[in-house]
């Protein structure tokens, strides 16, 4: 007895595990890319200031409780601070900064990091603050 059975192959790709992976990939990137910022741990002070709406990404300077000074992620001196900037808004049309300070620190030298900012022709000083509870 010979039996004449033609099997076929089913030639189509089944889509839906692929698409199930790329969810749960897209949903583990999604929650993981917020994590992966970095940055210098400041307590930052608080009050009931609005905040500041800008046009493109303002230069961030950070002084942390121990009185270090870092340009966006970089480390450096209150000396070299002033010449730094000024050679980073050299070409810049808005020369806008926004000056994180922890709330410890004490007002004499963030004054004196605020001054060098000044100095180095930054027309536009913001102070980031954390609201009130």
């Amino acid at each position: 007895m010979m039996t004449n059975s033609k099997k076929t192959f089913m030639s189509d790709i089944n889509v839906v595990p692929l698409v199930d992976v790329m969810l749960v990939l897209l949903i583990i990137f999604m929650v993981t890319a917020p994590m992966m910022m970095t940055g210098v741990e400041v307590n930052l002070p608080q009050t009931k200031a609005q905040s500041i709406k800008t046009q493109e990404d303002p230069l961030i300077l950070t002084v942390n409780k121990k009185g270090e000074i870092f340009l966006e992620e970089h480390a450096m001196k209150l000396e070299e601070l002033g010449t730094k900037i000024e050679t980073i808004f050299k070409y810049r049309r808005v020369k806008e900064l926004i000056l994180r300070a922890d709330k410890d620190i004490p007002y004499g030298f963030v004054i004196n990091v605020m001054a060098e900012v000044k100095r180095a022709g930054v027309t536009k000083l913001g102070m980031v603050t954390e609201p009130l509870d």
